[in-house]
């Protein structure tokens, strides 16, 4: 099954739902005009769709085999990664004076999710990059800068994020890796790292790794970890003291080579200090967080990708009397399940990508800081949502397939496999909940989420004014659900943190989605009922509101009243 990519959807979200169209009109983004970003778009998904696409399948079955500590990828993998870099898509919207083209976070968002969507196990890799090119020029000095940025931006280079060991997991608070000061201004590593994305490759001449590590006089816990630039290649040619130990066997995402990592078996790699010592969670979480977005687009783009293929499926298998499967109304529900959920999360993790871009490009320094929180509020619901709804869409379509779906050859169970590591990296789905009821709920006292939750009800308003008949019970739908998503916020924002609040969190986050995602759909309905020609997508938003977005109450009542069901269930879980 081939990919092309969805521009008329790409498009809908982002310039309906996700207020992009409305911020290049206040001249955020400068000259930028519509054409340009359509041109852009459009020229990625032929890229995706022709160059990475086809190499798909032969990674998944190839894998990334490692000897003396070399790491080969797949057939085509290093002339498409090439062709890519040198189409200077890595640099998108990199800063323009290390030769990044600065192009809206937003628009990048999109692109993101087409790499993925043609192969997710190409995509991840170049993601990482551009995390760290945000952190290295946030946070790094001068000569690091001039040394490091322009390749990385290039795609010359590629990144690494390194925070997992064995004994920690997700306690990065807990790494033992450790930095020694070598008297010269740089540092000596030595220690481990586990699940190394893209750790050792075939693909550039050097890979520029940022590795957390402890310093012998730091504070315990978080408090006292610091970031280090530390490249496989230093400057004068030589080999660093860093090399992958091993490959890991994989679910899915089987051409992407997750490494072990080894630092100091000549008595310890060289590093550079990324801003301050003891001060490396600060630096790392602008790479995390740009990161935790763009997973949140794999889960938009695997999911994508399985419903295509599903589509495609339904409408040529022929089953019984009535024709092909795409006529049973099992079969629709389960496609219309598969295309909702989709469009859902992708309008969020554009809306994420907007925020950011506003930000940063604000005229003034409240805007700046408004957009900022809006941002952080969404993030986690972006990556968690939208890689949950990845899992589930991947697993419909191969419910779509039937008996075939099981069958590897289809390619419908590859979809499946790869979904399910984005639920898991970059912060697992259950993390990201507790950090949205925990973190974000409370910013400024509320009213961040609060402000929110006004725009969902304006979205609302605004479709029962559309008097729009084939929007059918649209606007009751998502009023209610927006009822039960600000009962549940004032509800866990009253738990100030507690057990409670932390084992509603996931199902809470699930409503928080439900209800975003259901207004944007609505938000798209009505920008294209205003072109004129918006049937299909007011039956998906529709259909959303009144199949998905009805599950809130039942939500709100898991996330109010269940608390105790799962805190005080220890004979439940008894031997």
């Amino acid at each position: 099954m081939t990919y092309h990519a969805p521009l008329s959807d790409i498009a809908s979200a982002l310039k309906h739902a996700a207020g992009f169209k409305e911020a290049l009109a206040e001249g955020l983004y400068g000259d930028l005009d519509e054409a340009t970003v359509d041109s852009v778009l459009e020229e990625a998904g032929r890229f995706a769709a022709d160059v990475i696409a086809p190499l798909n399948r032969i990674g998944d079955s190839f894998g990334t085999p490692i000897k003396d500590g070399v790491v080969t990828t797949p057939p085509g993998w290093k002339d498409a990664y090439t062709s890519w870099a040198a189409a200077g898509w890595n640099g998108l919207a990199s800063p323009a004076d290390f030769g990044g083209q600065e192009l809206p976070h937003a628009v990048n968002a999109a692109c993101i999710e087409m790499w993925n969507a043609a192969s997710m196990a190409f995509g991840i890799g170049p993601v990482l990059t551009m995390a760290a090119i945000d952190a290295l020029h946030a946070y790094g000095n001068d000569d690091l800068k001039q040394r490091y940025l322009e390749k990385l931006i290039s795609g010359e280079w590629m990144g690494t994020m390194q925070l997992t060991e064995p004994q920690a997991g997700s306690d990065v608070g807990a790494l033992r890796t450790k930095a020694e000061r070598a008297g010269d201004g740089t540092y000596k590593i030595t220690g481990s790292k586990i699940f190394i994305t893209y750790g050792e490759h075939d693909l550039t001449s050097n890979i520029i790794h940022f590795v957390l590590a402890r310093l012998p006089d730091a504070p315990p816990g978080t408090k006292g970890i610091s970031l280090f630039l530390v490249p496989k290649i230093m400057p004068d040619g030589t080999r660093n003291d860093v090399r992958a130990h091993s490959v890991e066997h994989k679910m899915g995402i089987h051409a992407s080579p997750t490494c072990t990592m080894i630092y100091g078996d000549k008595g310890g790699a060289i590093g550079f200090l990324i801003g301050e010592e003891h001060k490396g969670m600060h630096c790392m979480f602008t790479m995390m967080n740009r990161a935790r977005l763009a997973v949140g687009l794999q889960g938009v783009a695997i999911a994508e990708r399985a419903l295509q293929q599903a589509f495609a499926y339904a409408r040529e298998r022929k089953q019984g009397a009535g024709g092909v499967i795409f006529n049973y109304p099992d079969v629709k529900r389960m496609l219309l399940t598969m295309r909702a959920l989709t469009g859902a999360a992708r309008a969020i993790c554009y809306t994420t990508g907007v925020a950011l871009d506003r930000s940063l490009r604000a005229k003034d320094e409240t805007a700046r800081k408004v957009a900022h929180e809006r941002a952080s509020l969404l993030t986690p619901v972006a990556k968690a949502f939208s890689t949950d709804i990845g899992i589930d869409v991947a697993s419909l379509g191969v419910q779509v397939h039937g008996g075939m779906g099981f069958i590897e050859e289809t390619g419908a169970a590859q979809h499946y496999r790869d979904a399910r590591i984005a639920a898991i990296y970059e912060g697992t789905n259950g993390i990201q909940a507790i950090d949205l009821v925990t973190r974000k709920l409370p910013l400024e006292g509320g009213k961040t989420v609060a402000l929110y939750l006004d725009e969902l009800r304006a979205t609302v308003k605004a479709v029962r004014e559309s008097n729009t008949p084939m929007l059918g019970e649209t606007a009751a739908r998502l009023d209610e659900a927006i009822d039960s998503l600000e009962r549940a916020t004032q509800w866990l924002l009253a738990q100030k943190g507690s057990a409670k609040a932390l084992a509603g969190a996931t199902p809470y986050l699930r409503l928080f989605g439900n209800a975003a995602g259901g207004c944007m759909l609505a938000e798209q309905a009505l920008g294209a009922l205003r072109g004129g020609d918006g049937a299909g997508r007011a039956a998906l938003a529709r259909f959303f509101a009144e199949n998905i977005a009805v599950q809130a109450s039942g939500l709100e009542r898991t996330v109010t009243e269940a608390a105790d069901s799962v805190i005080n269930a220890e004979a439940a879980l008894a031997e």
